[in-house]
């Protein structure tokens, strides 16, 4: 893989999700228009450095994605728009990457849903959540979520797929080196 290719796939990759993690947390919502953008970037240049094999890269990461996330999307526990987003991400950086930054966003989830969760309802309302689902357990009946109790909350996913994205960069020896070389000539030691 040419670093060029990296580097714009990197870049692009980071500036889709820097938008993301912003319009997740502010709306709720990940616009179409900017998951189709990472699409079509992504095909476009995988396609462009890489030729057939680019675009059959592309397409591996565009349905890996698809295939993983879709189940998860359909029990309700991912948004359409976190799946397709991440469809993006897969197009532009393939199915290894997108795998590894699957893997380590449920990592990233656990924490972080339960860190906006609490600022959403407090100790309090992870108290409650806790209670009901002892009572659940107990007496073997559902009971729904009330009102200000953190199983209520919806919890933008988008964070934790950025951060499941930054920790399989960090550990990817291809993204590993490239930041390296770039750190390098940011310092003036072409």
């Amino acid at each position: 893989m040419l670093q060029t290719q990296l580097l714009l796939q990197v870049a692009m990759a980071g500036i889709f999700f820097l938008v993301a993690v912003a319009m997740d947390l502010y709306s709720h919502r990940i616009p179409n228009v900017l998951s189709l953008a990472a699409i079509f970037c992504g095909f476009a240049v995988n396609g462009y450095f890489a030729q057939l094999n680019g675009v059959l890269l592309a397409s591996l990461g565009f349905a890996l994605a698809f295939a993983l996330l879709f189940p998860v999307f359909a029990l309700r526990v991912l948004g359409a728009g976190d799946v397709k987003l991440m469809m993006g991400i897969g197009a532009l950086m393939g199915p290894q990457l997108l795998l590894w930054s699957l893997v380590y966003g449920v990592v990233a989830g656990a924490v972080t849903s339960l860190l906006l969760i609490y600022c959403k309802v407090g100790g309090r309302g992870l108290l409650q959540t806790l209670k009901r689902y002892w009572d659940c357990l107990y007496c073997q009946t559902y009971f729904r979520p009330e009102p200000g109790e953190a199983a209520g909350q919806k919890v933008p996913y988008a964070p934790a797929l950025a951060l499941g994205w930054i920790w399989a960069c960090a550990l990817d020896p291809h993204v590993a080196n490239l930041m390296a070389g770039l750190q390098q000539w940011i310092s003036g030691g072409v």
